[in-house]
């Protein structure tokens, strides 16, 4: 089965907050969301709120790419 695109940012938001050695419960308190937001992001949950999950890839030092310019 093909991943979706949230599940695929989902994976990525979990190995950069796991690389930085966060928990889940740090990450929400530093990005201002819920715990359960960061485990519906991670899990690829399809309604997630795309404003919320960019402020959670932007906390983590990610960028995201849409024809060629940075969210």
């Amino acid at each position: 089965m093909q991943q979706t695109k949230i599940q695929k940012l989902g994976q990525m938001a979990r190995k950069a907050r796991k690389e930085q050695g966060l928990t889940q419960e740090e990450l929400s308190a530093a990005s201002g969301v819920g715990v359960r937001f960061i485990r519906e992001l991670e899990q690829g949950k399809e309604s997630c709120h795309i404003g919320k999950a960019l402020m959670v890839v932007s906390m983590l030092g990610l960028d995201i790419q849409i024809d060629g310019k940075i969210l």
